[in-house]
């Protein structure tokens, strides 16, 4: 996730992302999309970091591309991973960071790809890392693998996958991370319209394009499965709940059924991070038990 940064206004605004190569299937990038070669580094309590995860098992790219899980919570040093991970032998993910460009300053972010081969990270660019996997690793994909980006449909998908982005997915840390009444409110109001608006979409439609799962809505999922369980209370998003929504529910449970997003779902690692990462927000890192909510119950969006 981002650093955190103050603007006129108390508004938030997200770290720009630093290293931004690409891995592409021709290898004119330096980086060839080779089997085996790369090494993705994600948070299960990341929004970002868990679309990564959503498409590399969607797309069958797990024996393509390995992963490190790092811990929840996170402190001044960064993400740490459980134990050494066994690739790079790096306990925090700032020194990989740092083995990189000893002169970056900034938070270490999740996701992030390492190359194994030179040694250094390639990116942590998280709005091109699930589109690079889906255009450039076309020959690791499984047979039958779904076309989550279609050329058809990539300028309505950028165009939808822009609006949500802003006002929903970032929109719920500008509600969170603001320091004045005028920059939350505003945040607020924009993300509420955008639900909205989704909520009506999803009316007419089982999917956000429609008949099928498209990188829009593995973009959107992640901001849903987190909102009542950490952005409702923790980021003051409370015009609603999700549950509160019989389209955007429904949806939620809908991809939540599919394996690749809801075993990629991991509620506990989700609360523990927010609630115990941002003392400002929470000083006493108590974790809240609720809420109660039945993500398998039937989800009737197949009609």
């Amino acid at each position: 996730m981002g650093i955190l940064q103050e603007v006129e206004g108390g508004r938030f605004v997200r770290q720009a992302n630093r290293f931004t190569d690409r891995i592409t299937a021709d290898g004119s990038s330096g980086y060839p999309a080779e089997a085996g070669r790369y090494r993705l580094f994600v948070s299960y309590a990341c929004p970002w970091a868990h679309r990564t995860l959503i498409v590399r098992r969607l797309l069958g790219l797990e024996d393509a591309i390995g992963v490190a899980v790092v811990d929840p919570i996170r402190d001044e040093r960064g993400w740490r991973f459980p134990e050494r991970d066994p690739v790079t032998g790096a306990e925090f993910l700032s020194e990989l960071y740092l083995a990189t460009d000893p002169s970056f300053q900034g938070r270490y972010t999740v996701p992030s790809i390492w190359d194994t081969e030179t040694g250094r990270l390639v990116t942590n660019d998280f709005p091109n890392i699930t589109t690079m996997f889906e255009t450039e690793f076309t020959a690791h994909h499984r047979p039958g693998a779904p076309d989550l980006y279609p050329e058809a449909l990539r300028p309505e998908i950028d165009e939808l996958n822009d609006l949500v982005y802003r006002t929903v997915n970032n929109g719920v840390y500008k509600c969170g991370f603001a320091t004045s009444q005028d920059a939350y409110e505003q945040a607020f109001d924009a993300l509420f319209d955008t639900l909205d608006r989704l909520e009506e979409r999803l009316a007419a439609r089982r999917y956000l394009l429609g008949d099928d799962v498209t990188e829009a809505d593995v973009r959107l999922y992640p901001t849903l499965a987190r909102f009542d369980a950490a952005y409702h209370g923790h980021f003051k998003c409370n015009l609603r709940r999700l549950v509160d929504y019989e389209n955007l529910w429904a949806y939620a449970r809908d991809l939540y059924s599919i394996p690749a997003f809801g075993e990629t779902t991991n509620f506990d690692h989700i609360k523990r991070h927010y609630y115990m990462t941002h003392p400002h927000i929470n000083p006493t890192g108590i974790v809240p038990k609720g809420p109660l909510m039945d993500w398998t119950a039937p989800h009737g969006r197949d009609r």
